[in-house]
């Protein structure tokens, strides 16, 4: 490969364009001011739960507040928030050379659908990041938990065969499907833990081994599933555990959960969601791109989704309470005490 653009240098893009740098590719990042800032002064350190410690000096950094003009990557990969989706992919439009791939690295369902809406002339592809990337420290990007990048294609999308073979380098997976929809909605049921992890301001690990917690996420994945199975939309097991099982095992007692859940637990201290990244440093969150694609689904089917439609409340409102939801207090306001 001769060039990757990451447009949205957060959490996943750092993360995901570092490592494919790493493996010899030359990458430019786009972000905000304020990660720019930090890669500018510290460079870009990646970490993970299995040791690896790798640092890439600032000097080796292309970074842009823009897209470059003039510049023809083989792959982009979209790695901005739900809520910019459409905002990223006109820029990159007007940017990029007609039919560019583009991978969106997003949370939720809906967001490659409304970028080629936004820019029909680059050729878009649905991504899929399963593990969960912190930012410890100003230019760190750390990986808590594991599994294997997924995107829509086939070994015929070159761009995306050269992407799979860069990324084998450094020991990342890159797994392609040619209907990604069922691996889409199996994270979404995964993520909807985001929320929850959020309003707990516990670290992953700590909350999930609460089961007041645990509970709250087993109904809203179970109101999920419900929909999802009535509208006859598979949903791809992304877990030891299919869906319905997973959610047995999440409101059984702690001490059960935690000797059949040992590999859903294997999560190092340093790891917790981006939304309560999000929350602590006053950004907008993705919980419409999460709970609020349930809320949507529920409406096309002519039904309601109450608890994700309440979930989406309690994030909306945050700023107004700022103060960390105890087990009790967040089955009390989901109505399930």
């Amino acid at each position: 490969m001769t060039g990757v653009l990451v447009m949205g240098a957060g959490s996943v893009g750092c993360f995901v364009g570092g490592l494919t740098q790493l493996a010899g590719v030359p990458v430019h990042f786009v972000g905000r001011p304020r990660v720019l800032a930090a890669l500018r002064k510290q460079g870009l350190r990646l970490t993970d739960q299995d040791g690896m410690d790798r640092h890439i000096p600032a000097l080796e950094l292309r970074l842009h507040e823009e897209p470059p003009a003039g510049l023809k990557p083989d792959l982009v990969l979209l790695c901005v928030k739900s809520g910019a989706t459409v905002e990223a992919a006109t820029a990159l439009g007007l940017t990029l050379p007609l039919g560019t791939p583009v991978i969106s690295l997003q949370n939720g369902i809906g967001n490659a659908d409304a970028a080629r809406q936004a820019a029909p002339q680059l050729h878009w592809h649905a991504g899929m990041v399963p593990y969960n990337i912190a930012e410890i420290a100003p230019g760190r990007y750390h990986r808590g938990t594991a599994g294997s990048l997924a995107a829509e294609g086939s070994p015929g999308d070159l761009a995306l065969a050269a992407w799979q073979t860069a990324l084998a380098r450094v020991g990342m997976g890159l797994e392609l499907h040619g209907d990604l929809a069922p691996v889409q909605w199996g994270k979404l049921l995964l993520n909807l833990n985001n929320p929850v992890n959020a309003l707990s301001g516990m670290p992953l690990r700590d909350e999930l081994l609460q089961r007041g917690h645990r509970r709250v996420l087993a109904a809203l994945q179970e109101e999920a599933l419900n929909l999802l199975e009535a509208a006859h939309r598979p949903v791809a097991q992304l877990t030891p555990l299919p869906p319905r099982r997973l959610i047995t095992l999440l409101r059984m007692p702690s001490f059960i959960f935690r000797l059949a859940a040992a590999r859903m637990l294997r999560i190092d201290a340093k790891a917790r969601s981006s939304m309560a990244d999000d929350l602590a440093q006053g950004r907008t969150t993705e919980i419409d791109a999460l709970c609020g694609e349930v809320v949507r689904l529920a409406r096309s089917l002519g039904r309601g989704a109450p608890l994700n439609h309440r979930m989406h409340g309690l994030v909306t409102d945050w700023p107004k309470r700022r103060q960390p939801y105890s087990p009790v207090e967040l089955l009390r306001a989901l109505g399930l005490s």
